[in-house]
């Protein structure tokens, strides 16, 4: 009776070590399973994995009378890295396994946007800001991203950034339209978009701030998934823009 408390106690506590372990690594490139949103059901397949590992631990001890043979359930939780168990887009179609991940990547999601809309807003009270949180992020990570696809693809959406909130501020300075055409000709995401220039500036400026402010969004959206997901709120880092009124009360 002893040999099956030690062995069952065992094989849960290191089972849920284990899936503790392996479900970050089964969610790598989603986002971060215990987030606030994420965290009651990451806790959910956290146990239950570690019960199944305990109850096969203990058939194991069973059929072999040997307590250290319960531990075999240990392996049960490497299913949550080994295995390939996507979200269905059918919940209602959905698998008893399954469905439980597919409210976890529900809520990592949830959790996501909710990151990504308070850097999103902070952002975007000021024009210039939208360009130098795109820059400040992109420095803040780029020497540690070691995927050369990943970061490729943030140095594009910063550039493409930059370059789209630098044409909105040569609109608001009345450029010349020689000028515009120039700038716009410099990258291929504004190459097309001579018709605007020439026809309706307002207009213009509106559709590239709209169009620069959505690549932050999915800026932000990826250095989420790629796990920087503690780096500082921009402009609310010390030392950096502050309003008109804090600067005249100092």
């Amino acid at each position: 009776m002893l040999g099956w408390v030690v062995g069952g106690v065992g094989t849960f506590v290191v089972s849920l070590v284990f899936a503790c372990m392996f479900l970050p690594m089964r969610c790598r490139g989603v986002g971060s399973p215990f987030g606030r949103h994420a965290r009651p059901w990451a806790a959910f397949i956290v146990l239950a994995t570690a019960l199944l590992s305990t109850a096969f631990g203990l058939l194991v001890l069973a059929a072999s009378h040997q307590a250290p043979a319960a531990l075999v359930g240990a392996i049960v939780p490497g299913g949550l890295w080994l295995t390939s168990v996507s979200a269905p887009r059918d919940r209602l179609r959905a698998g008893w396994l399954s469905r439980p991940f597919s409210h976890l990547y529900d809520a990592i999601g949830e959790d996501m946007h909710a990151w990504s809309t308070i850097r999103h807003r902070a952002a975007t009270e000021e024009l210039q800001w939208i360009s130098d949180a795109a820059t400040y992020y992109y420095e803040q990570v780029k020497s540690r991203i070691k995927d050369r696809q990943a970061l490729a693809e943030l140095c594009d959406w910063r550039d493409s950034i930059v370059h789209k909130i630098s044409a909105v501020r040569l609109i608001k300075l009345d450029t010349t339209p020689a000028r515009l055409h120039d700038w716009l000709q410099k990258h291929p995401s504004t190459q097309n978009l001579r018709r605007y220039a020439d026809d309706d500036l307002p207009r213009l400026a509106r559709r590239l701030e709209s169009d620069a402010t959505h690549e932050l969004d999915l800026f932000l959206d990826s250095v989420y998934r790629l796990g920087y997901r503690k780096l500082l709120i921009y402009p609310f880092r010390p030392s950096v823009h502050r309003s008109p009124r804090a600067s005249t009360s100092t």
